[in-house]
């Protein structure tokens, strides 16, 4: 009998130096609540706020996190946001204090995205079906 295939990814974090900046830029574009984790004994300085998620569904969520030793920056892991339409979310980037780096696309049957940059310098892609 064949498994069913289980998405591995389980969890994102997207480093940041300003974290009220941050938290503000993707709850601004994304139009979602964020919330603040609690940090346990012996975390020093580090925050973290956490995306939306649904407890034991399947999905997965992450967090902006500012932490000494890991710093934001273009060139390190692209993390891809589900929309219905990334041109939605596009249209908020630079309102939000971010740049576009590359318009709506089509990516052929996968449907389309857009990379943009935030208020960090980290670069992220917006994806949708249509």
């Amino acid at each position: 009998m064949a498994t069913q295939a289980k998405n591995p990814f389980t969890w994102v974090e997207i480093y940041v130096d300003d974290m009220s900046r941050a938290q503000k830029f993707y709850e601004t574009v994304l139009e979602i609540q964020m919330s603040a984790l609690p940090m346990p004994e012996g975390m020093g300085e580090m925050q973290m706020v956490s995306f939306p998620w649904a407890e034991g569904e399947r999905n997965i969520s992450g967090a902006l996190v500012k932490m000494q030793d890991m710093k934001p920056g273009a060139g390190g892991t692209l993390v891809y946001f589900a929309c219905d339409d990334c041109s939605v979310e596009e249209s908020r980037i630079e309102k939000a204090g971010g740049k576009v780096l590359q318009p709506k696309m089509a990516i052929g049957e996968f449907g389309f995205c857009s990379i943009v940059m935030d208020t960090e310098g980290n670069t992220i892609g917006l994806h949708s079906m249509k």
